[in-house]
């Protein structure tokens, strides 16, 4: 397993997209990061809390209700 930290791999990726773009201007790179970070981090949340929301919610340091919304905003449940 990499020893690299996650603060490590989005920067070495931010710095590769910035690289990728070749001088052009960046748009929307928060809302890039965020929607690809927060489908895998919710996967990976509930998994390991066998499904249980209440516990996803409380490792993630969010309400219940929201986790139930993004969990629909991304089609993880029904």
């Amino acid at each position: 397993m990499s020893k690299k930290n996650i603060h490590d791999c989005i920067r070495d990726n931010l710095e590769g997209y910035f690289h990728d773009l070749k001088g052009a201007e960046p748009d929307a790179v928060y809302d890039m990061v965020v929607r690809a970070v927060e489908r895998p981090m919710l996967e990976v949340v509930m998994a390991r809390a066998e499904g249980n929301q209440s516990k996803a919610a409380d490792w993630l340091g969010i309400n219940r209700n929201t986790l139930r919304r993004k969990l629909l905003e991304h089609k993880l449940i029904k």
